[in-house]
């Protein structure tokens, strides 16, 4: 069982390496700006891959998110193909594209806790005086 899960996850760490350099290199799709794969999960019997993915200073326009993730969309057959090229496999899986909420969450978690830290200290330092 460990040992599937190995393979499986090796299988997505080199998609994920292949993924990041075709879309950057070879993916002339001008909607698309600057992707950045988080991560790739295979599915057990290979059959798809979850690609997770982040736009790099436009994760707040949910405009730019779907003309990327519609870019993204389109260029799966190629994409697919070109893997095939690359990583010796006896089957591709088929690739799913899933933007990636956790950069977003993590930022605005973050701003929250600053947030929260500056009203503490406000509060604080009005009680001392």
């Amino acid at each position: 069982m460990a040992g599937e899960f190995s393979r499986t996850s090796r299988i997505g760490d080199q998609l994920q390496k292949e993924l990041a350099s075709l879309i950057q290199f070879e993916v002339k799709d001008p909607r698309l700006g600057l992707v950045t794969v988080n991560e790739v999960r295979v599915a057990k019997d290979l059959g798809y891959a979850d690609i997770y993915y982040t736009v790099l200073g436009k994760d707040d326009q949910p405009e730019v998110l779907a003309e990327n993730q519609a870019a993204l969309d389109s260029a799966k057959g190629f994409l697919r193909r070109r893997l095939a090229q690359e990583v010796k496999l006896r089957v591709m899986p088929h690739l799913r594209f899933h933007y990636d909420q956790s950069v977003v969450n993590g930022s605005r978690m973050s701003a929250l806790i600053d947030e929260a830290i500056r009203d503490d200290e406000t509060k604080n330092g009005n009680e001392g005086e």
